[in-house]
Order: C-alpha cells, then sequence, then structure tokens
C-alpha cells in the first residue's frame, strides 16, 4: 500500500504516494487514467491525454494495454499529445517517441491515429518555431490537457526542459543537456550518434495541465527526486516547479523514495514510534552512522551532547546512553569486515583465530563451498567484486561465474574493425567464409557505411565479449571449465524493449540446480543504464522462488550476496559483507579489468560518469575503506561490499 499522501512530512512541497514497486504504482496510475477515460465516456466528452515517453512509463503503458485487452477499456475518447522528440529524427526510426509510442500503446489499443500527436523530429529547421507554436495552439484546441504523465530525468529535467529553462517556457527546441545524452547514448549505440536536440513541451505548458502525475523508479532517481519534492523551486530542477501546481502528485517506488527526509532520516520527522517505525538493528545503525558523518567523529566518541543536539533524544532512550548505543554501531560494522568472505577450512583454523563472519550456518561451517558469480555482463564480476573473486578462489572454494548475457551491444563498430583486420591479415580464414567476412569488414571500413545489427555483427562482438571474460576470469584464477555462458534471450530486444520470460528463468533455474550452490553472489544494482543488472536479478528471483516452490532442498541452505557495479554503491548501513583487499589485490583485480579491452578506453555505456571502469572500481572501494576508518575501524586499502540475504528473505523484499 502506498503511504498516505495528505499526511506528508514537513519537508515535502508536493503531494507524492510510494509504492513497494514500479509495477504497483504503475498499476495505480493506471487506474485513475481508466477511470477518467470511463467517467468522460460515460458523459459523451473526450479525455486530453499529456504522454511521456523513457523507461519509466513503459508499465504504466502495459498495463493500460492490458486493462484494454482484459477489461474493455477503450480509447476511443482519447486524444494524446506527447511531451517530446529528438530533433532531427524520422519518426519510423527505432530510436524516435513516435515509434515508442506505436510500440508501447498506440499499436495494442483502440486510438485513432489522427487523434495522437507528437511534436515532429523531420519538420524543417526554419519552421520549427512556427510547428511548436502550432503545436501550443493543437493542445489548446483539444480543450487542454487533462492528465499529464512524466518522467524526471536525472538533471531533474520534466519533458527536455533542461536545467535553465523558465517556468513561462513553450514548446520550442532545445539543446540536451550531456548528462541527458550520456543517458540516450545506449538507444543510439553511443555518444556520438546522440542527437543533440530535442522539441519539447515548456514548463508552462506542463503546469497547463488539469492533473499531472510524475513517476519515478529506481535509487538512481532518488537524489534528484528529493531536490525536487524537498527543494526550493528553481530553475536548475525543473521537476520542482511542480511544488506550485494544485493538483500535481510524485509516484515513486521505495528506491526512489529512498533519499527523501522521512524514509534516509526519518527521526528528523518525529518519534519513530509515530511513524510506525521502532529503533530495530537496521535503523539504530542508520542514526549512529549519519551521526558520525555529520559530526565527523569515529562511532565510539560520539557524546550524549552530539546525540541530543542532531535530535536523537530517542535513540539515547532506546539504548540507554551514548557509550551503550556507540558499542551497537561500533560492534555491527566491525562485525561486517571479513578476509574469508567463503568461510575458513576448518582443518586450518587455530585457537585465537578471527571468527569468521557475518556467514550463517550451516554455510559457516561447509569447506569448500560451491560459490556461483552471476555477472549480468561479461565484465561486472570483476569490475564489482574482482578482488572477492580472487580471495575465493585463492581459498579453495569452488568458483564458478555465470555471464547472463552475451554484452555484443557494448563493442563499438572500431572495436570490431579491428579484430576482423586481424583475422583476414592472418591468412587463416576458411575460403568458404571470406565473402561474408570481407563484407562486413568493408562496411565497418566505412566503405558500404555503417553496417546494420545482423546476426552476423552481433555474433562477432558476443565472441569478443566472451574470450575478453575468460581472459579476465584467468587472472582471477578461475578456469574456462567453470565459466558458463548463459546468452539469456532477454538481451535480444532493443534495450528498452527488453523484458525477461520463462526462458530466460529456465536457463538459470537449470544451473542453479546443477550446482546447488552454497553461495550465490549477483548485481543488486538496479541502477545500471541498460537495464539488464534489474532484469538479471528479477531472473534470479523467480528462479529462486521456483526451487522453493519444489522444495529444493539446496535453497535453505544457501547464502545470497548482493554486490553492487560500476554506478551505484551499498550505502554503509546497508552493508552485511565488508571484504578488505591488500594493495597487491587491488593491481589484481586491476589487470582483470584490463583484459575487457573493449570496455576499456571507449565503452559505449560509461553513464554520466566519464572514468574508466577501473578508475571507477579502484576510487570507490578506496573510499569506502576510507569510510570504515574514519568510522574508528581499521585502515584498510581497499573495500569490497556486499549485502546479504537468505533466499526466503530475498524473495520477500520489496527492494526488488
Amino acid at each position: 500500500m502506498p503511504i498516505n499522501i495528505l499526511e506528508r512530512c514537513h519537508q515535502e512541497q508536493v503531494a507524492l504516494s510510494v509504492y513497494p514497486h514500479s509495477q504497483q504504482a504503475a498499476r495505480a496510475v493506471a487506474a485513475e487514467i481508466a477511470a477518467l477515460i470511463r467517467s468522460r465516456q460515460a458523459e459523451k466528452r473526450g479525455v486530453v491525454l499529456g504522454l511521456a515517453t523513457g523507461s519509466t512509463p513503459i508499465s504504466l503503458y502495459a498495463e493500460l494495454v492490458r486493462l484494454h485487452r482484459e477489461e474493455g477499456l477503450s480509447f476511443a475518447n482519447v486524444t494524446t499529445f506527447n511531451l517530446d522528440e529528438y530533433y532531427p529524427i524520422a519518426p519510423e526510426r527505432a530510436q524516435s517517441y513516435r515509434r515508442f509510442m506505436r510500440t508501447h500503446l498506440f499499436d495494442h489499443v483502440d486510438l485513432d491515429p489522427a487523434r495522437t500527436h507528437l511534436p515532429s523530429g523531420t519538420v524543417p529547421k526554419a519552421e520549427v518555431d512556427a510547428h511548436c507554436a502550432a503545436y501550443e495552439a493543437q493542445i489548446a484546441a483539444a480543450g487542454g490537457i487533462d492528465f499529464q504523465i512524466l518522467g524526471i530525468g536525472r538533471t531533474g529535467h520534466i519533458g527536455f526542459n533542461e536545467p535553465g529553462s523558465a517556468r513561462h517556457s513553450l514548446t520550442r527546441l532545445v539543446t540536451l543537456d550531456p548528462l541527458t545524452r550520456r543517458d540516450a547514448a545506449g538507444d543510439f549505440g553511443g555518444d556520438a550518434g546522440t542527437p543533440r536536440h530535442a522539441l519539447t513541451m515548456g514548463v508552462r505548458s506542463i503546469l497547463n495541465a488539469r492533473r499531472v502525475v510524475l513517476m519515478a523508479w529506481g535509487q538512481h532517481k532518488a537524489d534528484i527526486v528529493r531536490a525536487a519534492v524537498e527543494g526550493e523551486v528553481n530553475t536548475h530542477v525543473t521537476a520542482s516547479f511542480l511544488q506550485e501546481h494544485p493538483a500535481a502528485l510524485f509516484v515513486l517506488d521505495a528506491a526512489a523514495a529512498g533519499s527523501l527526509t522521512r524514509h534516509r532520516t526519518p527521526w528528523l520527522v518525529g518519534p519513530l514510534s509515530d511513524q510506525g517505525l521502532a529503533w530495530d538493528e537496521r535503523m539504530t545503525r542508520r542514526a549512529i552512522l549519519w551521526l558520525s558523518g555529520r559530526k565527523q567523529k569515529p562511532i565510539l566518541k560520539l557524546t550524549d551532547d552530539d546525540y541530543n543536539e542532531a535530535g536523537l533524544q530517542d535513540l539515547l532512550r532506546a539504548h540507554g546512553s551514548a557509550y551503550d548505543a556507540n558499542l551497537i554501531g561500533f560492534y555491527q560494522m566491525q562485525h561486517t569486515i571479513t578476509g574469508w568472505p567463503g568461510g575458513r577450512d576448518p582443518r586450518k583454523t587455530k585457537p585465537g583465530d578471527a571468527p569468521v563472519r557475518p556467514l550463517r550456518a550451516p554455510s559457516a561451517t561447509t569447506f569448500p563451498k560451491r560459490v556461483l558469480v552471476l555477472s549480468p555482463h561479461p565484465d561486472d564480476d570483476v569490475i564489482s567484486m574482482g578482488g572477492t573473486l580472487c580471495r575465493l578462489v585463492d581459498q579453495g572454494h569452488e568458483v564458478h561465474i555465470a555471464y547472463e548475457v552475451s554484452g555484443a551491444g557494448a563493442v563499438s563498430d572500431e572495436s570490431l574493425w579491428q579484430l576482423l583486420a586481424f583475422v583476414r591479415g592472418s591468412g587463416l580464414v576458411d575460403a568458404a567464409k571470406r565473402d561474408s567476412l570481407d563484407t562486413l569488414y568493408t562496411g565497418l571500413a566505412g566503405g558500404g557505411g555503417t553496417p546494420p545489427a545482423t546476426p552476423e555483427l552481433i555474433q562477432w562482438k558476443g565472441l569478443i565479449r566472451r574470450h575478453e571474460a575468460i581472459a579476465a576470469a584467468r587472472v582471477c584464477g578461475v578456469p574456462e571449465a567453470r565459466l558458463h555462458f548463459l546468452d539469456l534471450p532477454l538481451y535480444n530486444a532493443a534495450p528498452r524493449a527488453r523484458h525477461y520470460g520463462a526462458e530466460d528463468v529456465a536457463r538459470l533455474s537449470a544451473l542453479l540446480h546443477k550446482f546447488q550452490p552454497h553461495l550465490i553472489y549477483a548485481a543488486g544494482d538496479l541502477d545500471d543504464p541498460h537495464g539488464t543488472h534489474r532484469l538479471c536479478l528479477h531472473v534470479l528471483r523467480d528462479a529462486l522462488a521456483a526451487a522453493a516452490a519444489a522444495k529444493a532442498a539446496w535453497v535453505a541452505d544457501t547464502e545470497l550476496w548482493l554486490y553492487r557495479g560500476a554506478w551505484a554503491e551499498w550505502p554503509l548501513d546497508e552493508i552485511d559483507l565488508a571484504v578488505p583487499l591488500s594493495p597487491q589485490e587491488v593491481l589484481r583485480r586491476r589487470r582483470a579489468i584490463f583484459r575487457h579491452e573493449t570496455q576499456k578506453d571507449q565503452a559505449l555505456f560509461l553513464g554520466e560518469d566519464r572514468r574508466e571502469f577501473w578508475q571507477r572500481t579502484e576510487d570507490r572501494s578506496r573510499r569506502l575503506a576510507q569510510a570504515y576508518n574514519a568510522l574508528g575501524l581499521a585502515e584498510y586499502e581497499a573495500v569490497e561490499a556486499f549485502k546479504g540475504y537468505a533466499p526466503a528473505e530475498f524473495l520477500r523484499s520489496a527492494a526488488f
């Protein structure tokens, strides 16, 4: 259930509703739209919808299509106006928003094509201003927008109203922010092919709608959502203008709401008991770590005055004194640290050895363990947990790595051309395959233009990624016989059209059944630009659910450890396992990452951070080590972090 939007905390300047999952949130928005359409049909009146594109509204459109097919929702009385369109772009191109809307909504409901409107990406530049004015006139002639759907970009934009857009702005041509272009680069094969301009409805155009609902999913939207909801109205975050709208609503999943004061630091809102919360172990740790950071003090040096001045009197009342609370927070963090992520060989354990934590029984006493590392893309394993991977191998565990998708989409044409040049020059190509190889090579060289993404081209690119993964795993000591390339079908579709199905789950289920792992490591970050990590985690969830339903004995004994990839890190209070690395292990991890040569200098999907992946990894793990040290714990070169779940707990979690 969502929170009560009428009882928002004082920091929130706009109504909001938070749901555990984005699917639940999308269904709620779809239900409101359906109710509006049906009420107007009963009145024999039309409805004007303002529509958005991007990843966020896909689940909304899927639910509207379901309502049409299964519950008879008709769109015969609906007129639509889309927020924006890239410029220039032809409507038939896969990346155009006209094509997007046809794929996800228009072609699946009884909506009259003549009543669907989008800014034109093909209008001559000299006619752009007139076209934009005509678009505004069309909206007015239709009676204005009744219900406007919005997403929010990481710059805080609504539509393509980038930072600096004025409140009175109307439909116009805009230059896209570099961050917006980098977020879109995955759809266009990299930065070079991504449009620099777009046509967009303005801030005033949006605020003129009678009802506005902004949807946001995922942790990567959390900080900008907080700025829009709790910050001042300003042109740098155009979504903040919605605070001035009398009928605006932010609809969020739990991850996107994660930075709001009521969710991240609820003690600043009021007593936890008044909010239905308690000072449990996780909340206590979060508050103590927050206070330590705010006061710039190690945990054990925090005083009663520090707690009182920060509004944490309730925490002192719950635990007695700063001394007692400090010990709780300190030991919680200390107990996350272990040099034996898979447990120690009991035959080599001596009296006085440090305890192996935080593994549970019976996993804690099993040695060696069968370990399955799930890597969505071929490089996620070494980027995200390369040091831990090496440690597990060196300490004698049976480590397997499953690469879930081919990663072919992240290989540039230039990288493939370079490889084909070597293959052609080697003289080892079979004569029967020479012609097709020459054709592909010529196209990549520019003689025949950029070749389409044919199965042959994708196969070559996938082969490059596969052998890079083999080389990287070799650095970590994992033999090729323990590498498994699942090639999940979910990756075969265009990025925004990807979804997983029964075959994806079946392939992973078969692997789990075969190895019955004691430890599973999987990507738990839901914020990668591709969406692949999120889908792969859902595949794992369904595979574990199927195994549990079949009463597979191994499920109860396995432990799941989630790592985060190149785009995010676990907050300190959510870390359950911290593996410290030596300088030598950091260098070994770097060597493994370097084996992914196509991703080193010219990776297509770096996102907003232009550092190479090895740089991000080293900076992040070193920063985490410094954070542990600042808490008063030991000083390490680097730390890799994980969040732990028992399978049953993972299946119940609302976070995924």
